[in-house]
């Protein structure tokens, strides 16, 4: 069984760097053919792609993030990680990790998401 658990902090100060890791269990991060991605969901707003890392470790952001936003795996632990740097009021949001096939529109495993508020 695939599962997907986020962890990180849920207040972060502006300016500073967000980090949360996703942890998968029940496959490999490296199974062909998988990419892991980042969601996030404003209050109020539509879930917002951020950026994913594929099974080969090739990675890529959304352009809106790709100057703040990072991602990247430890595959000795099967995890992978979002950075966010000089996080703002509008970073607040429910952040979900979550797993899709290449070639594929729709994820088919989602983490249980977790809150990240962003305190002035």
């Amino acid at each position: 069984q695939v599962q997907l658990q986020e962890s990180g902090p849920g207040l972060v100060k502006s300016s500073q760097t967000l980090s949360l890791t996703c942890t998968v269990s029940g496959v490999s991060i490296t199974t062909a053919n998988y990419y892991w991605s980042w969601v996030r969901q404003p209050p109020g707003k539509e879930p917002q792609w951020m950026g994913c890392i594929q099974y080969d470790g090739a990675s890529g952001a959304r352009p809106s993030f790709k100057s703040r936003a990072s991602i990247s795996r430890d595959t000795s632990k099967n995890q992978f990680t979002l950075q966010l740097s000089s996080v703002t009021a509008e970073d607040t949001a429910m952040y979900y990790c979550v797993r899709g096939e290449i070639g594929r529109d729709e994820y088919d495993y989602w983490g249980q998401g977790t809150q990240v508020t962003v305190s002035s």
